[in-house]
């Protein structure tokens, strides 16, 4: 049985082909944009899997450390180990920040990223970073530095981070933020420096206005001043604890009395996943959807116009298959099956494009099965919708006309 579709797409193959290629690429940014989504969800997880804890505990009343900012006392955290069912616990710094290469070729150069803070020379304690693709890790207590592959940065090189100089001592991989900002890890004590102590002029501008204070200048307080002063040039705040449990324990059990007697607040892992991707990524999530939600109607506009107006350049072949006695069904289905070659061709080309090119974009793009095949559904059905009108003005052909002037 001859298949007139075959045959019509063959009479005209090349502007079909051409229309198949951009359909392709409009649903190739429509599966890189899914891509993105899924992207920031796995950065967010992967976030999470790379610290290690399994509590993290935080400022009371705050989402913190990654959705809003927290500060605690690095003290605090004598306190949690003593806690029943806890196995580890660290103190860990978090701040974005832009970070730039000192010396070599490419001196100057900024990359934007996470600064982790970690106790250094425990590698098991939660907060430093798991594991490397080269070097080693920090086991000095000052101006040593283990950064993601993704901030191109290399052994060796010094990069630049408030006011002193870090040499690279180790390469990881797939440490990011939940923004998917590549993180750089360097010793607590600097990273502490870092966020939090102001610099020297503002110092020195604090305790100007300190000695002027006359209520701290009585006779009756000796040394007040001086300790005050010497406050103002340290600093031993954190962002947070992060804390692992021992073997069997519920990780709530632990961040109840947390709670409730050290008045602070505690996450577990699922709580913080809810923080992260509910509310931290929401407004992305919703403006994805709208893009999809965008190109989903633009697809079908454009895939309904290309089958109605090659369907009005055959309108002659169609009356003379109606004389004939073709029945409405076989061309309906002739249109149909139009459509979705075109869609075919197009998901085909979607779904190569964006392979090739989401390991160039600077999101991390996660392609995903389960989406390609939800895709190719949806372009099935958005291509059978849009042949309607089509099948349509098809069936309203007037058999007369193969026989018109």
């Amino acid at each position: 049985m001859i298949s007139l579709a075959g045959r019509d797409i063959l009479h005209s193959w090349g502007k079909f082909v051409l229309t198949g290629i951009g359909l392709g690429l409009l649903i190739g940014v429509t599966l890189t944009m899914a891509g993105v989504y899924r992207g920031m969800v796995d950065d967010a997880r992967a976030l999470l899997d790379n610290s290690g804890a399994d509590l993290w505990v935080v400022q009371q009343d705050t989402q913190g450390p990654y959705a809003e900012s927290s500060s605690l006392r690095d003290d605090v955290v004598r306190s949690v180990l003593g806690l029943p069912g806890v196995a580890r616990a660290a103190n860990v710094t978090y701040l974005t920040m832009q970070v730039r290469a000192s010396v070599g070729r490419d001196a100057g150069r900024e990359v934007r990223a996470m600064i982790v803070g970690f106790e250094p020379g425990q590698p098991a304690l939660p907060g430093s970073p798991g594991y490397l693709v080269a070097g080693r890790h920090v086991t000095r207590s000052h101006y040593e530095a283990v950064v993601d592959v993704r901030t191109g940065f290399t052994l060796g090189q010094r990069i630049r981070i408030r006011r002193h100089d870090y040499t690279v001592v180790g390469l990881t991989q797939r440490m990011v933020s939940s923004g998917g900002d590549p993180m750089v890890f360097i010793p607590l004590k600097d990273a502490q420096e870092a966020q939090f102590l102001k610099d020297n002029d503002a110092i020195l501008n604090d305790r100007a206005r300190t000695a002027a204070n006359p209520a701290l200048n009585r006779p009756g307080v000796p040394g007040l001043l001086e300790a005050i002063q010497a406050s103002q040039a340290a600093n031993h705040n954190v962002n947070t604890v992060l804390v692992q449990v021992q073997p069997g324990v519920p990780a709530e059990t632990v961040a109840e009395p947390i709670r409730r007697w050290k008045h602070l607040e505690a996450y577990t892992r699922a709580q913080m996943e809810e923080i992260l991707v509910a509310k931290l990524i929401a407004t992305s999530a919703k403006q994805i959807g709208m893009f999809l939600v965008i190109l989903a109607i633009v697809s079908a506009a454009i895939v309904a116009f290309i089958i109605y107006t090659m369907t009005l350049g055959k309108i002659r072949e169609i009356a003379v298959l109606k004389l004939i006695g073709t029945r409405n069904r076989t061309i309906a289905g002739m249109i149909l099956q139009q459509a979705l070659g075109l869609g075919l061709i197009g998901f085909i080309v979607g779904k190569v494009a964006a392979t090739f090119w989401a390991p160039i974009f600077p999101k991390y793009v996660l392609l995903e099965v389960n989406d390609a095949l939800l895709g190719l559904v949806a372009v099935m059905a958005i291509c059978a919708l849009a042949s309607t009108l089509a099948i349509r003005a098809a069936l309203a052909v007037d058999p007369a006309a193969a026989i018109g002037g």
